[in-house]
């Protein structure tokens, strides 16, 4: 039989207690935890249900975008969630990104900063990443799979990214880090007023020219999630709903 996989030191079943969560699935090395996520789902394992690797060899970011993930560099989990409210799905990146920067303000050395949509920042360096992909039953929402990854040391041969400050302890993190995630899954319908100024607070683009996914100004965001990109004459600002956000001076 094969060693059960640990996780600094703990395994699954103490994991599962020490967040309080129905089920973790630990891995030492899998392709992508969403993938893993994926698939348990679609055998019905429960809302609140963690994969956790200790390291990724085919991790997964937007636009298919994929990378290695080195063990011990950083926490790469994916959380699966059977939300009720639909229409909260549409600001579901923003409301994740929030939560869990005001969790990481704790453990970065500076504030965190987001960027639309799913990006946090410490200074001009990422810090952590989100991807959430849904799966659907007909006309109703089955599960979403919630992708995250944040640098605990600094990525070998990565240039622009950041790190949690030195000496930080990954259970600590994580014992913070998921019930924020989970709350901001089961938060219902649009972003509320201190949600906004939450963003605005944290907004790294706002008042920054971008190429895309529109050219112009950055205006901020709307209680959809869609971010706002004015035109240079002044002209009102275009909400954009899709692609990335690539500020100028970036490639």
């Amino acid at each position: 039989m094969s060693t059960p996989a640990r996780y600094d030191g703990r395994e699954a079943i103490t994991l599962s207690r020490l967040l309080d969560l129905p089920e973790v699935a630990l891995f030492d090395e899998v392709p992508s935890t969403l993938d893993v996520a994926h698939g348990l789902a679609a055998g019905g394992a429960p809302s609140g249900t963690l994969v956790l690797a200790d390291a990724q060899s085919q991790g997964r970011g937007r636009n298919g975008r994929a990378w290695a993930s080195a063990p011990g560099a950083g926490i790469w989990l994916t959380l699966i969630e059977r939300p009720r409210d639909q229409a909260a799905l549409q600001v579901l990146s923003i409301r994740l990104g929030l939560r869990a920067a005001a969790v990481l303000d704790r453990f970065a050395a500076a504030n965190v900063s987001v960027k639309w949509p799913n990006d946090l920042y410490v200074g001009r360096g990422k810090l952590a990443g989100i991807l959430v992909e849904s799966r659907w039953r007909e006309d109703r929402i089955d599960w979403v799979a919630i992708g995250f990854g944040v640098n605990v040391r600094v990525p070998a041969g990565i240039d622009g990214a950041a790190a949690l400050a030195p000496g930080s302890d990954r259970l600590e993190v994580l014992a913070e880090l998921v019930p924020a995630l989970r709350a901001a899954a089961s938060a219902p319908g649009m972003l509320n007023d201190a949600e906004m100024a939450a963003w605005r607070a944290r907004d790294l683009a706002e008042g920054r020219a971008c190429s895309s996914p529109a050219r112009g100004i950055v205006r901020g965001i709307d209680v959809r999630g869609s971010l706002l990109v004015g035109e240079r004459d002044g002209e009102a600002a275009v909400p954009c709903r899709a692609g990335s956000l690539v500020l100028e001076g970036e490639s």
